[in-house]
Formats: structure tokens, sequence, C-alpha cells
């Protein structure tokens, strides 16, 4: 008998012909919705395996009306949206995607940074609202990224691959880490400093850590107080890691030149979200590794951790805590 399993949304055919022709499968086939909550708890009633994505919330709740399940393979590099802890504890195996997003996330990381500084959406609006009206000097002017200070708050993967792109503008990096990478500091030409200090100095921040009680709100209306007035914030991690509505204010009262987010507290973004009002902000619905190539990629690797897990074998990328 194959094993059972329930997938949370449409995934690319590759990913699916891994799962269909060794396991029996139902799935929430809308790409526009996620699936309901209600919905969510009475599938998984008699799964051996889930396929979930970080819309949907594996708590204790979930698990209590989940007898059979043996992996939840969650189709993203990130698990806060999975009580990890719980699911160990009734043995069931979380697995993640690592490494086949690092390049496309950090290329969005990248654009933001580009987009926010020379206020290309921005610009974009003024334009199609028929405003330009002719050629003006100081029209929409931004600030540079060449030669300017990079600081990166958390140097795994993503950060990394950000550092490698700072580069090819002549930019110093700064970066942030709970140890010393002296590895990489030769390597990347990167420097390490306490998190005040790169907030100090930095032209550009961009963060890239995960989502944990420890970094939780970790930037706010102080940390944000540090920044030049100059400076742009970019943030394609995990929307809480930021205070939203101390960092709105931020934005409003301009204390900080711009900030680019592809993330938020609540997704998708409330359309009554003081955000969407500012124009010295560039939002986008959180697509930092959405290519073809990795969502596919992404894909495939969780469906192979599902499939090796309720086949016997080892999944290629068990989360452990």
């Amino acid at each position: 008998m194959k094993p059972k399993v329930y997938i949370t949304r449409r995934i690319p055919k590759e990913a699916m012909d891994i799962i269909a022709g060794r396991c029996e499968y139902r799935i929430w086939d809308r790409e526009d919705e996620a699936v309901p909550r209600d919905v969510l708890e009475a599938e998984v009633g008699d799964v051996d395996g889930l396929f979930s994505l970080l819309t949907e919330r594996i708590d204790e709740r979930l698990l209590d009306r989940a007898p059979r399940l043996k992996v939840v393979a969650n189709m993203a590099v990130g698990y806060d949206n999975i009580d990890v802890a719980a699911c160990m504890r009734r043995g069931i195996t979380v697995t993640n995607t690592p490494g086949v997003l690092t390049e496309t996330t950090a290329d969005l990381a990248f654009s933001l940074m580009m987009a926010a500084a020379r206020r290309v959406t921005e610009a974009e609006r003024f334009l199609r609202e028929g405003k330009w009206k002719t050629w003006s000097p100081m029209l929409l002017t931004g600030v540079d990224l060449y030669g300017k200070t990079l600081g990166i708050i958390g140097l795994g993967r993503i950060g990394q691959a950000v550092a490698r792109r700072a580069r090819g503008f002549s930019m110093r990096v700064l970066y942030t880490s709970d140890r010393p990478h002296p590895d990489l500091e030769a390597g990347l030409g990167v420097e390490r400093c306490d998190l005040d200090g790169l907030l100090k100095e930095s032209d550009f921040v961009s963060i890239h850590v995960p989502l944990t009680d420890r970094t939780r709100g970790m930037i706010g209306r102080r940390e944000l107080s540090l920044m030049k007035p100059t400076a742009v914030l970019v943030n394609t991690s995990r929307g809480a890691v930021v205070r939203e509505q101390e960092l709105i204010e931020t934005l409003r009262e301009k204390r900080i030149f711009a900030a680019g987010l592809d993330v938020f507290e609540t997704e998708p973004l409330p359309q009554d979200s003081p955000l969407l009002e500012l124009d010295n902000v560039v939002l986008l619905p959180h697509i930092g590794s959405a290519s073809i190539a990795t969502r596919t990629k992404m894909a495939v690797m969780a469906a192979e951790n599902l499939v090796r897990l309720l086949s016997g074998q080892e999944p290629l990328n068990p989360v452990t805590v």
C-alpha cells in the first residue's frame, strides 16, 4: 500500500511526478488561495506525509489531528511556520530546501537595494500617471550604490551571496554574526562588527537572518534611529524581524532615505497598510526565490525529502533544533 500524502498547493510538474510515482496524494489545487485551516485540519487525519508551504501553520493543534504523520516537507528554507520541537516529540521529521534559492534571493535583495536607492518604482508611477512634463536636473534624484558601505545582518548562504555581488560595486561590506568568520572575511573582503556599529556606518542594510525568538523584532525604532538619513534598509528574510509600525513611522518622517521590502509581518500585506501610502518604500509580494528554475528546484527537493523518508530512506535536508 502506498503512503498517503497531502499537498497544500499546486506545485511544478517535476515535483508532482516524484510524489505521484510513489504515493497516493490529495492536493489543494488552487494557486491563488492558501488552503483554509479547517480544510487542512480535516485532510491530515489519515496522511503519512505533508507537503507544506510557508503559508501553513504546523502546530500542536494540527499535529493532534494527524496521528499517522511521519514527515512534513516544507517547500522553503525557513521553517518558522512549523513547531519543529512538537514534531520531534511525536517522531515526525521536518525537512526544508536550503541552498537552491541562495543566488535567486540574493539577486532580489540587490534589486531592492537598487530600486529603492534610485526610486525606480516611484519614477515608473510618475511616468505612468502622466506627471513627466520635462527633464529636470533634480527630478527623482536618489542615492548611489557604487563605492558605498553595505551592512549585512546575518552572513549565511544568502548574506554571503549578497556580499559577493557587492564586490562588483566596489562596496565596503560589514556583517554581524554570533561568531567571527575569518575565512569569509579573507575570501569576501568583509568586516565583522556589532549591530549598532553596522547600522551607524552602513549606507545600505540588508537583512538575512531566520525568524527566531531572538531575531523577532530585532530592528525597531532604536535601531532605525542609528541609521544614516541617507541609508536604505532591505528585508528579504522574514517580515517580523522588523517592527513594521516603527519602520513605517521612520519612513513617514524620512529619518532614513528608503526601504525595500519583500516580506511583511502579515502576509499578504493588508490593503489598508500605511506602507502602501509611502513613496519611499519598494514593496514586493514575497518573491525572493521566484524564478522558474529556483521554485522548481525547491519543489523537487521537498518532494524528494518527502518520498525518501516515506520509503525508509534518510531525507536530504532534515531540520533539527
